[in-house]
């Protein structure tokens, strides 16, 4: 169902948008370390985001 391949690329995007937020909070108080641990989750996160929409979009394209 495009409903349910929509949600699921929607989970991605919040959870890279979650992951790029706790990255720029631990870089501007100087923790680089755990900033660049959070910048890896959110490239993961943006990268099944991806995937996701486009597999959502292409469910999308065979409704009718």
């Amino acid at each position: 169902m495009a409903k349910d391949a929509h949600n699921k690329a929607a989970e991605h995007h919040d959870m890279a948008s979650k992951a790029h937020r706790m990255a720029a909070e631990h870089h501007g108080k100087g923790d680089h370390a755990a900033g660049k641990k959070h910048s890896a989750v959110a490239l993961e996160h943006s990268g099944k985001a991806h995937e996701a929409s486009k597999a959502a979009n292409d469910k999308s394209g065979q409704q009718k």
